[in-house]
């Protein structure tokens, strides 16, 4: 780095600079000072490549000011810089960030669009909380506003929406934004906000994840939770409710084996009110009432009987004893730690399918033959547990290149940017038939764009955890060392201490595995990120992935319960059927053995991010 000036002329505000293509910046509050003194703090600059050239990377506003003050007086200065090495833009876009956050704080979006752009340039979002002192979940929050639709992030950075609104338009689905926008963008129409919106969502019911009864994490619901709290909320409410009212059976069974005389369950249109009973214990004949609760909350109140029971009751009976039937094995993969696997190795089957349209056709013509659970036409969801994994996802390679090739393919159809997939998308400049107008646009394309399109296609259409997505990163050679390394969204979703010591051995060796036996799960852990990062000493073990998001899949503990060693078998129980009828060939059928059987793909080699 060196100083010097730089006539106004040869300076422009650089595309890494975090105010770069937004409207002029308010730069009243510092152009009385710039008058009078000039600018005192240098501007970060670098060469942009030009003769004597540069582009500001920190200091847009100053540069702004300089210039209104350079008009007033029908001349400029020069003014000072501090002139970077040509660099990489990840340190560009940092130098930008840092130097702002210290004079200005922008706002939610314009860090989105950084950070997003940090994580695109390369860096974690650990390295991230790391350079700009911030806590990772800070930092995985504000990348988190990428799941609202562009013009909601538009609204917010322009303060026509407020954080509780946005707050609760992160718990909505792509078509429910759509849904609430056209409301906001109707003069006629009425868009809730605040808390009302969160009703408006729910359909009037909404149920938090705080009062279930059972274990939310096993139960395989699916919930929302807003990315500004900690607020979640059952996306299901029938669903719910039928865990629900299996978890108050459950309870009440539990009850009366205690011996209570009775457990009456009051369901949520009656209420339980207390000072028209006694109370009574439990050897006296007591009842329980399970008073559940319109929200889903539910409510026990232990030992009361009517005051007409209360004079002529003495005792109850005891329920039968508990069964003895042994349990079920657990599984070896629990339901949060699946649904990880089953989304990671999806979002790396459809990237590499980016690169085999020939494969994309050949399943394409599968789906529509044999049907799937998405093929109505609709998108894969992708629907996770939490956020962590929400957003391990979202900013992993494979969901970043297929985001990247899904907006190329949506413009190149003339869909509108906010359209959240092409599946189920339609042109924005069209009043008849959304059908007719793709199949029109569709023949005006050359061959090798039809391609590009049916591979997104196929990709948003495929379904997670599916036995087609085992049999495709098979037939692909996909190595997920390519597309995925561990995070601490992976070891927070491992809680089983066989099931680590079994991920030490793979990843270390058996000794280090036996020497930690007796250690906690988190101490295991500890030595495996260590192991994975070469820290503290040890040897450093590169590329590795668990044995579960490997293709093929395996498990390490003969337990079972791992959805994608399930699906995989499921795939090669398809592969060869047993004693195949040998297919008629007709006699003028030349290269019949050329259709029948899929041409020979080569090596898959890692796709390149767009430039």
């Amino acid at each position: 780095m060196k100083l010097d000036f730089v006539p106004l002329d040869k300076l422009a505000v650089s595309k890494a600079n975090m105010r770069h293509a937004t409207r002029p910046p308010d730069v009243s509050d510092i152009l009385p000072t710039i008058r009078a003194r000039g600018i005192l703090v240098p501007l970060i600059v670098r060469p942009n490549g030009a003769r004597d050239a540069f582009e500001i990377l920190a200091g847009s506003r100053r540069f702004h000011a300089a210039r209104l003050v350079a008009e007033e007086a029908g001349q400029a200065e020069p003014v000072p810089c501090a002139i970077l090495d040509a660099g990489d833009d990840a340190d560009a876009i940092e130098a930008s960030l840092i130097e702002n956050l210290a004079r200005l704080d922008p706002d939610e979006v314009t860090r989105w669009e950084t950070f997003t752009r940090l994580v695109k340039a390369g860096r974690t979002v650990d390295e991230i909380a790391a350079t700009f002192g911030l806590p990772e979940l800070a930092v995985r929050r504000v990348l988190a506003l990428g799941n609202l639709l562009p013009r909601i992030r538009a609204m917010y950075a322009r303060e026509e929406i407020d954080r509780a609104t946005v707050r609760h338009l992160t718990l909505a689905s792509k078509s429910q934004q759509r849904a609430w926008l056209a409301l906001a963008e109707d003069p006629d129409a009425y868009a809730p906000t605040g808390y009302q919106l969160k009703a408006w969502l729910f359909g009037g019911q909404s149920i938090s994840t705080t009062h279930a009864l059972f274990d939310v994490a096993a139960s395989g619901l699916a919930t929302v939770s807003d990315l500004f709290g900690d607020d979640s909320y059952f996306a299901d409410a029938d669903a719910f409710w039928r865990a629900q009212n299996e978890a108050v059976a459950a309870r009440r069974q539990a009850l009366l084996d205690a011996g209570w005389s009775d457990a009456v369950i009051v369901p949520p249109a009656e209420h339980f009110h207390s000072w028209e009973y006694e109370k009574a214990p439990k050897r006296k004949g007591g009842r329980v009432y399970i008073d559940v609760r319109a929200n889903g909350e539910v409510v026990i109140d232990e030992g009361y009987l009517s005051r007409k029971e209360a004079r002529r009751l003495a005792a109850g009976g005891k329920g039968d004893p508990a069964g003895t039937a042994p349990k079920p094995p657990r599984p070896e993969v629990s339901g949060p730690l699946q649904v990880y696997l089953d989304l990671h190795r999806h979002a790396a089957v459809r990237a590499v399918l980016l690169g085999h349209p020939q494969v994309a056709v050949r399943l394409m013509v599968a789906h529509a033959i044999a049907g799937s659970p998405l093929w109505r036409v609709q998108a894969e969801a992708q629907t996770a547990r939490g956020d962590d994994t929400r957003q391990s996802v979202e900013t992993s390679r494979g969901e970043t290149l297929f985001a990247e090739r899904r907006r190329a393919v949506l413009a190149l159809l003339g869909f509108s940017p906010d359209e959240p997939a092409v599946v189920e998308g339609r042109p924005e400049d069209i009043d008849g038939d959304p059908l007719a107008a793709i199949f029109w646009r569709l023949l005006d394309l050359p061959e090798a764009a039809v391609m590009d399109v049916v591979a997104v296609v196929m990709g948003e259409s495929l379904a997670a955890g599916s036995p087609a997505v085992e049999a495709l990163g098979c037939h692909l050679g996909l190595d997920m060392a390519d597309w995925w390394q561990a995070d601490p969204a992976f070891f927070e979703l491992i809680r089983d201490r066989e099931v680590l010591a079994a991920i030490l051995a793979d990843v270390a060796d058996s000794q280090v595995a036996a020497a930690n036996a007796g250690e906690k799960g988190k101490t295991l852990k500890r030595v495996i990120a260590d192991t994975l990062a070469g820290a503290n000493g040890r040897e450093q073990r590169e590329r590795w992935v668990p044995r579960w998001m490997a293709f093929p899949p395996a498990a390490y503990t003969p337990r079972g319960g791992v959805g994608t060693v399930r699906a995989h078998g499921l795939a090669e129980a398809a592969r060869r059927p047993a004693d195949p009828p040998e297919p008629p060939v007709p006699p003028a059928a030349a290269g019949a053995d050329a259709i029948a059987s899929p041409p020979e793909t080569e090596p898959v080699e890692p796709l390149a991010l767009a430039a």
